[in-house]
This record gives C-alpha cells, structure tokens and sequence, in this order.
C-alpha cells in the first residue's frame, strides 16, 4: 500500500464517538454478568463484556463500569464479586440484566451463593468468586480489579459472544443446521467415527502423561456424576471425554474437526435436557469401553484403541430408530 492510500484509508480528520464505538465493536467479546449483594444484602448484578484476565500470580481479573450506571456505588461499597460468563443459549438472561427497566434483575431467576455470599448465575460457562482487590478511576468510567478466590467451569458449551453490536455464537452455522434437521443421528455418527478413529490413531503416537491423567480423571468424575444422580453433568463429561482424546492428538486440525462435533453433541444434549429425557442417554454397557479406550491409548496399542473405538460407535449405531444416540 502506498503512503497516499494508508492515509486515505486511517485517517482521522476529527474524533467521531460514534465511530470509535463501532471501532471498538469490532473486537469480540465475551458476555459475563457481574453480581454482588448491595448494602442491604440483596442480590443485585448487571451485564458486562469488559472482563479481562490481569494477572496469574496473584490470580487477578478487570472489568469496567460507566460512573453514570445506577449500580455503581453498589461495586463501589462491596468487598467481593462474582463474575458469571454467559453461555451462547443465554442471550435472554444478557438482555434481562443489562435491561435498566427491570428493577429487580433476579426476579424469577434461579441463582445460588458463592464466596462470601455473592449470588452465582446458574448454568453458563464458568464463574468466578473474587474479592476486591483495587478499583481505579479511568475517565468516564471506573476499573474494578478482582482477585479470584474461587472458580468453576459449569458446562462446555460455547460462550456467548458479543460483536459489532450483537450476539453472536462461535458456531451459530453449526446451530443452524442442527435446528434445520440438517445434521442426522446417521451423518453424525458417520462423522464421529472418521474423526475418532483418527485422533486416537494420533494420540496414541502424541499423548502425554497429563492427558491420561485428564482422561482417568474425567471417567472418575462420570460414575461420581452417576452416584450422585447428575445425568445432564454425566452426559456432559462423557462429550468431555472424547474432547480430551482430541486434545491428546496434539493436531490442531484434527482438534478443530473434534470440537465442531462435540457442539453438535452438546447441542443434542441440551435437547434432551430441556424436555428431562437427559436420562435416556445414559448406557451403562459403554462405561466399560471408555475404559478399554484409555487402557489401550496408555500401552500406545493403535490397533487395540481402534478396535475399541469402533466397538463404543457400533454399540452406539444400534440405537433404535428415533430414539436418543448414547453419549
């Protein structure tokens, strides 16, 4: 590019606000919905797509706020925090809490407490419980830094995404030909088995330690979720299993092919969840597998592991018509 037409093209000639906003809008962000109690204890929260990591050591997290906002003085006042990462499925409860025309933002919410008591958005993403650390005065806005006391990541699903000023989600195509009937319990069961026996072809070569011990854990945390009763958190690891197999292949190809089926399959599952017939995706006959799976991918056996794999999808490919695919 020329001199002449780089000019033409950045120049500035005067600061136009509006088009700084839309500017800035390009960036996407997450979507999170920052809470705490007020003086009197009463839950209150707002949305929020400033959040950002700061710092490892100590853990420490930023978000802003405008001084204008109405709740302001709230995160002024409070010694502690939660920051709620929204789910792409959440949109809704986004609009809800950045809505000023709702007084009681968690009217009719389910919700629960955290550290030092901080009311805790239930089912998105991940959440994190912080004190206040600092807060700073940044133009028309103020800087509050947390440090993190406490996380958890809920669910796998994708975040929600904020850009250009919209919602958007990382895999809306996906969603969309999931919602079209577009994608099959047959294509997806056909795709599944291409991708898997591949990446676990790979990561026999390539895992390492820590991914058996991921693994190992995660098959652990399944008969928990069982014991316990949890079927929509059992079915979500059971995703996470085969996601983790991905991330053993240490292929960045093949890890962008597993994860667009792992949306699809959490999409399912979230389904089923919505209609609680979560249950019925549960098979006991494929706990076993998993086992031999990671038994065969711990002895880097590749024709055993395949073997394995193709035993979990034939047993799968058994279901009846119309009824749930086993995860």
């Amino acid at each position: 590019m020329r001199p002449q037409q780089a000019a033409r093209s950045g120049a500035i000639t005067e600061f136009d606000s509006k088009q700084y906003r839309y500017a800035l809008g390009c960036f996407p962000t997450g979507v999170a919905i920052i809470t705490a109690l007020d003086g009197q204890g009463r839950a209150c929260g707002l949305t929020c797509n400033s959040f950002s990591s700061v710092s490892l050591d100590p853990p420490l997290v930023l978000w802003s706020l405008r001084k204008q906002s109405s709740s302001i003085q709230i995160f002024r006042d409070t010694d502690a925090f939660a920051i709620n990462v929204l789910a792409g499925d959440q949109g809704a409860l986004s609009g809800r809490f950045a809505s000023s025309a709702i007084a009681d933002k968690f009217e009719g919410i389910t919700y629960e407490s955290g550290y030092a008591g901080v009311p805790l958005i239930s089912d998105c993403v991940a959440r994190f419980h912080c004190s206040m650390y600092q807060y700073h005065d940044a133009g028309d806005h103020i800087i509050f830094i947390g440090q993190v006391r406490q996380f958890e990541r809920v669910r796998e699903d994708d975040p929600l995404v904020f850009c250009k000023g919209a919602y958007m989600m990382v895999t809306q195509s996906l969603r969309e030909l999931a919602a079209k009937g577009s994608i099959g319990p047959a294509k997806l069961l056909e795709a599944r088995r291409l991708v898997y026996i591949g990446m676990v072809g790979l990561a026999c070569s390539n895992a390492e330690s820590a991914d058996f011990e991921a693994l190992e854990h995660t098959l652990h945390d399944m008969q928990g979720q069982i014991d316990a009763g949890d079927m929509l958190q059992r079915a979500r690891l059971a995703i996470r299993f085969f996601d983790q197999i991905a991330a053993a292949a240490h292929n960045e190809v093949i890890a962008v092919v597993a994860q667009s089926l792992t949306t699809l399959l959490q999409l399912s599952v979230n389904e089923y969840h919505k209609t609680d017939q979560v249950g019925a995706l549960y098979r006991p006959e494929l706990d076993p597998l998993r086992w031999e799976i990671l038994a065969a991918l711990k002895s880097r056996n590749r024709t055993a592991v395949e073997h394995a794999v193709s035993h979990y999808l034939e047993y799968v490919s058994q279901a009846k018509l119309n009824a749930p695919l086993p995860v």
